[in-house]
Formats: structure tokens, sequence, C-alpha cells
């Protein structure tokens, strides 16, 4: 119960820029180093959390329960959140004289562009699981809906869900 605690206080301590940007770090330390979760659990966790709000941060949850039951879940879900909550209520008391500061500003904008490393990297990863010519289909249309169209990330979720059952 120990390391789940440690080790969802140092993911919620990195958290930032969204959970994309974690997902290559939550494969190696959930899948690789701790054996926590299987990759096909780890992939299923990310597309079932995928649905909820904070959707990587529900993926603290399911790994608790997978290695500690309820209590599990329960410490993961706080470790994640805690490091945020801390540094929010930090910087939200002080947050009209830190955006005064350009070294702060500099710093995000030098962030960025790691930011968008890493949400690559994590596609590049969750990609490389793919399997079939149906996989990349739907991967393809689902880019293409996104990208191009208004329809809501759940409904794509949904129905890709629907034809993995109707196109096995």
């Amino acid at each position: 119960m120990l390391t789940l605690a440690w080790t969802y206080l140092r993911i919620g301590l990195i958290f930032f820029g969204g959970g994309y940007v974690l997902i290559p770090l939550l494969q190696h330390l959930l899948v690789e180093q701790y054996k926590w979760l299987s990759l096909r659990e780890f992939l299923d966790g990310v597309a079932i959390s995928q649905l909820t709000p904070g959707p990587l941060a529900m993926l603290a949850t399911f790994t608790g329960v997978r290695v500690g039951g309820f209590m599990g879940g329960l410490v993961a879900t706080i470790c994640i959140f805690l490091p945020c909550v801390v540094l929010m209520l930090f910087v939200g008391r002080y947050y009209t004289r830190l955006k005064r500061i350009d070294l702060i500003g500099s710093t995000l904008d030098g962030v960025l562009p790691a930011v968008v490393g890493l949400v690559a990297s994590a596609a590049w990863s969750l990609g490389s699981s793919l399997s079939s010519l149906r996989d990349g289909l739907i991967l393809v249309a689902a880019f293409c809906l996104f990208r191009y169209t208004r329809v809501s990330p759940m409904l794509m979720i949904l129905g890709a869900g629907l034809l993995g059952v109707l196109l096995p």
C-alpha cells in the first residue's frame, strides 16, 4: 500500500499538461516495473477511463482497486490528486503575483514543446498495441471525426466499442 501511495504521489507531482502526457510513464510503472496490470488491462483501463471526468486520474482508482481492493483505490485516488490540490491552494493564493514574473511565463513556454513530445510518445505507445486492419481503420476514422467534425468524443468511444463488438 505504501508503494501504491508513493507511486501516485510522484505521478500527481508531475501531472502537468493533462493526463495524456503521463501515458508512457504510467505504462512503464504500472505494467513494466510493478506489474500491477497487464498491457491489455492497462489499455482497457485507459479506454474505460475516457468515459469519466479526469480520465487518467480514474486509471489510478482502477489500478488501486486491482492492487489493494477498495482501500487501494481510495489511496491511489487521494495520492494522485493531493499534490495538485496543495499546489493549486498555494498558486491560487499568490496567482496575481506569480503571473507577473517573467521566469514563470518563460518556463511554461519551454514546457509546452516537451508536453507535445510526451503526448506524441503516448500516442505512439498506445498505437503500437493495434493488431489488425480493423483497429487501424477505427483509429483513422476516429482521428478524422475528431479533427474535422464536432462529433462528441463520447459518441466516438461508444461507436468504436460497438464496432469492436460487431466486427470481431
